[in-house]
């Protein structure tokens, strides 16, 4: 009886071990030697450039070796890069490739005589298989309790002709732009305050090519991992969202108990900040393992959160209290001071600059002393801040302009003009150079800005209505 719990308790740690399988170091370090820009996602699917999936099977125990190599292939006497169906390792670890059945289904290898580190491998027993994965009935053995879909339950991709958007009108053409070379490859995603779905759209056309649907309206989304995925945060619900863009799928939901709204990232350090002003919290997302890794605790109602090196800066929407967060020192709060109507906060040169918005003016306040610096008229209506080298760009929502200061020669030395007659609601960087997008929510418009030499270099109309635009690499897509 002693016997048969012990063995009981190691299965019990092996399948916990699992279910948290991260690939093997040595494994993925040879990966990522030997074919180059293979993906290796959290829950440990792994896709090559040419858009092969292989699937990993974890050994219950790994063989001791010095050096990792492969051990056999299926066929026999193949090469890592010429994808053979089956990969095992000398470690007894396996890589099963994800093939087509010719009748629209995935499957993988199907062998009279299956080796022994596949019989008795095990899936991680929290990926998300590719849809539709039939496995041969003698290694059924080795999706243990993980659940495959057969069914595509989980696609979110609608067809323009299946949407029930009310603002996409079929009778509208699907009219080309000139496309800018900073646009080239890339892909948008964009959101709206009408619906839940969000949009993908190819930058030189105005109508969506499909959309992503969701569980409510977004209220932030953002792109991660070269456009890999997206994480999304929507209204009333306490989760966050991750969708695989290569297969318009959700693969992860991260519960957070309570609301989240705003979406910041630090993909430097592998993290994403996300408020939650409701419960005073803000939660930090691992984005390697898109695992929930810490809750800052903080005052108040969080919004306009900023994001420094060292520092993050919000401002309590109840009390108009501006804090200070400083995450080398134990995450230790800081209250600036109370300033009214704040509408959006840059940090640069250990200096806070802070936007009124009803009275259109920039306070600047030296972060050592707390003391006020200065303080000057900006455009009208400022909504957004945008600091890049010795310039803070200030977005007037009023007369649609954007006025670039010298924070250095303390003066305004340029003024970018946006179409007349819009509304911008929003100016954020770009990932691609020294780029910046402002949306324009009144005519379904946004805009692409050069912060170098302070320029509109184009903007580019949709027939749907912008919350935001997030601009990405394109990613190949699963068939």
């Amino acid at each position: 009886m002693r016997k048969f719990f012990i063995i009981l308790g190691m299965l019990c740690l092996f399948a916990t071990s699992v279910n948290a399988a991260k690939i093997p170091q040595d494994v993925e370090n040879y990966l990522k030697n030997e074919v180059r820009n293979v993906d290796i996602r959290f829950d440990g699917v792994i896709t090559f450039p040419s858009n092969t999936i292989y699937l990993p099977l974890f050994p219950s125990l790994f063989s001791d070796i010095k050096e990792l190599q492969i051990k056999k292939t299926y066929p026999e006497g193949r090469h890592l890069l010429q994808e053979p169906d089956i990969i095992i390792f000398n470690n007894d670890f396996v890589l099963l490739k994800v093939l087509s059945d010719g009748e629209g289904h995935r499957t993988v290898a199907h062998l009279t005589n299956p080796p022994l580190e596949v019989r008795t491998g095990l899936l991680p027993q929290d990926m998300l298989v590719p849809s539709g994965l039939i496995i041969p009935e003698n290694i059924k053995s080795i999706k243990g309790n993980l659940k495959i879909d057969t069914k595509n339950e989980d696609i979110i991709r609608v067809e323009n002709e299946d949407s029930y958007e009310n603002f996409l009108s079929k009778g509208e053409t699907n009219s080309s732009h000139s496309l800018i070379s900073q646009l080239k490859n890339k892909i948008l995603f964009v959101t709206t305050n009408y619906s839940k779905n969000i949009q993908v759209v190819e930058p030189a056309k105005s109508v969506p090519s499909y959309s992503l649907a969701q569980k409510s309206i977004p209220i932030d989304a953002k792109a991660v991992n070269n456009g890999k995925f997206l994480i999304v945060t929507t209204y009333e619900r306490p989760y966050v969202d991750i969708i695989s863009i290569a297969d318009s799928r959700f693969i992860k939901q991260v519960s957070l108990g309570s609301n989240p709204e705003q979406i910041l990232l630090d993909e430097k350090n592998n993290k994403a900040y996300i408020t939650s002003p409701l419960n005073s919290t803000i939660f930090v997302l691992d984005l390697k393992t898109m695992s929930l890794i810490q809750k800052i605790k903080i005052n108040g109602y969080c919004e306009h959160l900023l994001l420094t090196e060292d520092k993050m800066f919000y401002v309590d929407k109840l009390k108009n209290e501006i804090w200070a967060i400083e995450l080398n020192n134990d995450y230790q709060l800081r209250d600036i001071g109370t300033f009214p109507n704040v509408s959006a906060l840059a940090f640069m040169n250990n200096r806070l600059y802070i936007a009124s918005r009803t009275k259109s003016r920039i306070a600047i306040i030296d972060y050592s002393t707390l003391g006020l610096v200065n303080e000057f008229t900006t455009v009208n209506k400022p909504i957004a801040l945008l600091s890049y080298k010795d310039s803070l760009f200030i977005l007037g929502a009023q007369n649609n302009d954007i006025e670039v200061y010298n924070v250095v020669k303390e003066k305004v030395t340029d003024t970018i003009k946006l179409p007349e007659g819009g509304f911008s609601t929003g100016l954020k960087k770009l990932d691609i150079g020294n780029y910046a997008i402002v949306n324009d929510l009144k005519h379904n418009m946004y805009s692409i800005i050069d912060l170098d030499s302070s320029s509109l270099l184009k903007t580019y109309s949709l027939n749907v209505p912008i919350k935001d635009v997030i601009i990405t690499e394109k990613v190949r897509l699963f068939d």
